[in-house]
């Protein structure tokens, strides 16, 4: 089969072939440098379980072949202009899925090129009244932002369609930090070797979730007591973490017990990265222990507490930064709103100075009044008045 017989399904796959064998002759195979996804019953090709970013591109694309939509030759054009520019899996994964819901809602327009601003609007008004969650809508806004001027610099579609000034407002919310007395009712808990391990490296490292899951042994430098992180879950910027002599010491137990032959710090089934899911089952499973359950602590408010711990400490902001992996200073100075402990200071010197001086002025009033009725005669009394007239 050469590349000029390949099925529609498959023809948005030209990798799948060496470039050197399209004109191979009659009779001859081509080397397959990847092979064909394997179809269902229904014939529908089925997805390949991976998560690296090659496999992601493809099995949106496949998904994509299958929908019956406007404009799925520009969605497909933008994926690729993605991969090329070394976006993270997730990020096609995500771009994928608010396209096809964006371009799902407005089938039937007839062309791509047909598309109005009032359509964008429509979308993010049809995005909040399924209920989908503020931040989520946001994103998806962002995508298709992006998708519009990939589109527009095309020449797909003109300028004035771009939504220049639909924006969503999102609530300043403050970071939540667990309670001190929480934090050592918490540590207080029993719990297994390598879950003490992955609870005291989230709370004295900051690290997000998918860092650590990320973490192999090797990033670890046990003496200099840091760990190395190549790429940040986040925003792909690499850094050093420290950890403290109570989570080396967790830690110190977990790598004796381990599985040696594995590479992840920490691993789930058959030696690969523990998920997600089975990491905040052991965080609510300590919670429960600790009898904390109640207090709707999430994993990430180990990554708050860690922040405003070191900002209560007296740590720099600048350094805070680093640690933390911000791409932005005004990220960390939210934390600085739960330690500012010089605005809570002046703020009670303050209202003890209103609060005495609110005080001293009553209690100057009544000390002038009884003065005044005391030196001040209102009325003569009755045998002065006689006196005065005789």
């Amino acid at each position: 089969m050469i590349q000029g017989e390949l099925t529609p399904e498959n023809y948005r796959f030209p990798e799948v072939l060496n470039p050197s064998e399209k004109d191979l002759h009659p009779g001859e195979q081509p080397a397959y440098t990847k092979p064909f996804p394997s179809k269902t019953k229904h014939g529908n090709p089925t997805p390949i379980r991976d998560g690296s970013r090659r496999n992601v591109l493809d099995n949106c694309l496949l998904k994509l072949s299958a929908l019956e939509i406007d404009g799925k030759e520009h969605v497909e054009e933008y994926l690729r202009y993605q991969y090329r520019r070394y976006f993270k899996a997730g990020t096609i994964r995500s771009s994928y899925a608010s396209l096809e819901c964006f371009l799902k809602l407005i089938k039937g327009k007839g062309d791509i090129k047909n598309i109005a601003r009032r359509d964008l609007e429509k979308f993010v008004e049809h995005e909040q009244d399924r209920g989908m969650k503020l931040a989520t809508v946001r994103l998806r806004l962002a995508v298709i932002k992006a998708f519009m001027r990939f589109i527009i610099e095309r020449g797909v579609v003109k300028e004035d369609v771009f939504p220049w000034k639909l924006k969503i407002k999102m609530p300043d919310i403050l970071p939540r930090a667990m309670d001190p007395q929480d934090v050592e009712q918490f540590l207080a808990a029993k719990a297994s070797v390598r879950d003490r391990a992955m609870i005291l490296l989230l709370l004295r490292t900051g690290m997000r979730i998918g860092e650590l899951l990320n973490t192999r042994v090797m990033d670890v430098v046990m003496a200099e007591r840091k760990i190395l992180i190549y790429e940040a879950d986040k925003n792909q910027k690499g850094r050093v973490i420290y950890f403290s002599d109570d989570a080396k010491e967790a830690l110190d137990a977990w790598l004796r017990k381990r599985n040696q032959e594995t590479a992840f710090l920490f691993y789930g089934q058959k030696g690969r990265a523990l998920s997600y899911p089975a990491a905040r089952l052991v965080f609510m499973r300590y919670l429960d222990k600790a009898g904390l359950s109640q207090k709707g602590y999430t994993l990430h408010c180990l990554r708050h507490t860690y922040a405003t711990d070191l900002l209560n400490a007296g740590i720099p902001m600048e350094c805070l930064e680093k640690l933390m992996g911000h791409s932005r200073l005004e990220v960390t100075r939210r934390y600085a709103m739960l330690s500012d402990k010089t605005r809570e200071q002046e703020y009670f010197k303050a209202m003890a100075i209103i609060e005495r001086r609110e005080s001293d002025v009553h209690n100057r009033c009544d000390r002038e009044l009884q003065a005044l009725l005391e030196k001040t005669q209102l009325f003569p009394s009755h045998c002065e008045e006689l006196y005065e007239l005789a």
